[in-house]
C-alpha cells in the first residue's frame, strides 16, 4: 500500500512554510499564467524554484499546478516554463488538458503527471484511460461518492488515488463554470474565476422558490432576509470524520482546498487533519476513532470561520448543500499574530522570550490561544506586553510594523499562531 498523504495548498512562500511545519506531507503551488489561481497566487518562477528545493531539504514534496484549459496563446508559452520544471525536478505536475499533458511529456519526460480534478475523472473507465495515456496519479472529481472510490480502486488498483478532504466547494460541475465570465469577462477555467456565486442576489417577487415550467410542484425555495440572499453559495467540505472509510477506499493522497486562506486558518486545518490521519491509522476500534474524529471537529474546526459544513457528494447525495442564509458563520477565534522568534529571556533564564508580529489588535488581559506545530495547544490570558525596546505596553496593532513580545514558562516555538478568544 502506497503511503498515505496529506497534501496542503502553498499559495504563498509563507504558507508553504506554515503548511509544512504543521504536519503537511506535501504542497501544491503554482504560477498565475498556468495555474486555477491567478489574482491570489504569489509564486513568481524563482520562488518555484526556491520551494522546490525547500521542499526537498525538508524531505517533504511539491507538485505544480498547470491546470487551466489552454488556449493555443497559452502553448506558445508552456515550453519554456517546462524546461525550467524539466531543471528543477519537482515531484509531480498537476494538469487538466489533454494538450498541456502531451506538451509536458516532451519537455519533463521523468516528472510524474497528476491529474487535476478539473479534468471531471468520475468512472473507473476515465481512470484507466488516464493511467494508460502514462498518469501517475489521478485527482477524483469531488463529485464521485465513497463507493464509487471503491470500485474504481478494485479495478484500477496500481494508480493511486487524491480526494479533496476540506475546503470550499464550487457551485459548478468540478469547477466548470462560466458565470464568472458571463458577469465579470474573468475566466474561471484560466484561473481568474470572480466568486460570483459568493456574491448577495436580490429576489424579485414574493413567493420565496423557484419553479421550471416543465416541473410544477418541484419547487426550489430560496430566502431572503435583510442581509439579502446567497443561492450559489455552496457549504464548505469537512470530510474528517470520514478518514477510515476513506482510506479503506484506497485514497492515499488528503486534499486541502484555501490557497487564499490565512496561515492561521491553514494552520488549523493542516494540524487538526494531521492528527485525524493518525487517529484513522490507529490500532483503536472503530467506534473509538468516529468519536475521537467528531471531538476533533468540534473542537479545532467548528469555531473557524466558514459557510457550513458539507460532506458533500461523498454519501451519495446529488446536491451540494448551500448556505443560502449567510456569507459565513463562525469565526469565533481572531487570528491576532505569528511567532517569529522564540529564545531565552536573558534576565530571566527560565524564562522564554516569545516575539509576535501582530496581526489585528492584542491587548493586555486578553484571553489567546496558541497553536503550536508539533505540540499542544496552549489557552491563556495575557498579563503583559512589551514593544522591542523591552517598554511595557497595554496594545500592539497589526499593520503597524512593530513587533511585541511576551514572557512563558513553556517553549512556544516559530511559526506558532496566536489567536483571540472570544
Amino acid at each position: 500500500m502506497n503511503k498515505l498523504e496529506l497534501l496542503a495548498p502553498g499559495g504563498s512562500p509563507e504558507k508553504m512554510v506554515y503548511a509544512f511545519a504543521y504536519g503537511a506531507d506535501a504542497v501544491y503551488v503554482g504560477i498565475p499564467d498556468f495555474s486555477l489561481r491567478v489574482r491570489i497566487n504569489k509564486f513568481s518562477l524563482d520562488d518555484i524554484k526556491k520551494a522546490i528545493l525547500e521542499a526537498h531539504k525538508l524531505g517533504k514534496k511539491i507538485y505544480i499546478t498547470v491546470n487551466i484549459y489552454a488556449h493555443n496563446r497559452h502553448l506558445k508559452l508552456l515550453p519554456v516554463y517546462f524546461k525550467k520544471l524539466n531543471q528543477w525536478y519537482p515531484d509531480a505536475l498537476i494538469i487538466s488538458d489533454p494538450g498541456i499533458i502531451l506538451v509536458a511529456k516532451k519537455y519533463c519526460p521523468k516528472i510524474a503527471i497528476h491529474l487535476s480534478t478539473q479534468a471531471n475523472a468520475t468512472n473507473w473507465q476515465a481512470v484507466k484511460f488516464w493511467s494508460d495515456q502514462g498518469v501517475k496519479r489521478v485527482i477524483l472529481g469531488r463529485e464521485v461518492t465513497l463507493a464509487e472510490i471503491k470500485e474504481i480502486h478494485k479495478l484500477v488498483p496500481k494508480i493511486e488515488l487524491e480526494y479533496f478532504v476540506h475546503g470550499a466547494m464550487c457551485m459548478s460541475y468540478s469547477g466548470r463554470c462560466m458565470l464568472s465570465a458571463w458577469l465579470t469577462g474573468r475566466s474561471a477555467n484560466l484561473g481568474d474565476c470572480a466568486q460570483v456565486c459568493r456574491w448577495k442576489y436580490k429576489i424579485n417577487g414574493l413567493q420565496g422558490f423557484v419553479e421550471e415550467p416543465k416541473r410544477p410542484g418541484e419547487k426550489i425555495p430560496v430566502e431572503e432576509d435583510q442581509n439579502g440572499t446567497y443561492i450559489f453559495n455552496s457549504k464548505d467540505l469537512c470530510l474528517i470524520e470520514y478518514l477510515p472509510e476513506l482510506i479503506d477506499a484506497g485514497i492515499t493522497s488528503f486534499k486541502i482546498e484555501g490557497r487564499a486562506k490565512s496561515v492561521a486558518y491553514l494552520s488549523t486545518i493542516v494540524k487538526t487533519y494531521k492528527e485525524g490521519m493518525d487517529i484513522a491509522q490507529s490500532k483503536i476500534s472503530k467506534q473509538k476513532k468516529i468519536e475521537r474524529l467528531k471531538n476533533l471537529k468540534i473542537k479545532n474546526l467548528d469555531p473557524l470561520l466558514t459557510r457550513g459544513y458539507t460532506t458533500g457528494f461523498l454519501l451519495g447525495r446529488e446536491t451540494v448543500e448551500q448556505n443560502t442564509e449567510f456569507s459565513h458563520i463562525g469565526g469565533e477565534e481572531k487570528f491576532v499574530g505569528e511567532v517569529v522568534e522564540c529564545c531565552r529571556d536573558e534576565a530571566m533564564p527560565r524564562l522564554y522570550k516569545i516575539i509576535i508580529k501582530p496581526h489585528n489588535a492584542l491587548y493586555v488581559g486578553d484571553k489567546i490561544k496558541i497553536l503550536r506545530p508539533n505540540d499542544t495547544d496552549l489557552e491563556i490570558i495575557l498579563e503583559k506586553l512589551y514593544n522591542m525596546s523591552d517598554q511595557e505596553v497595554e496594545e500592539a496593532h497589526g499593520g503597524a510594523g512593530k513587533n511585541v513580545w511576551f514572557e512563558s514558562e513553556v517553549e512556544i516555538p516559530k511559526y506558532s499562531i496566536i489567536q483571540k478568544i472570544n
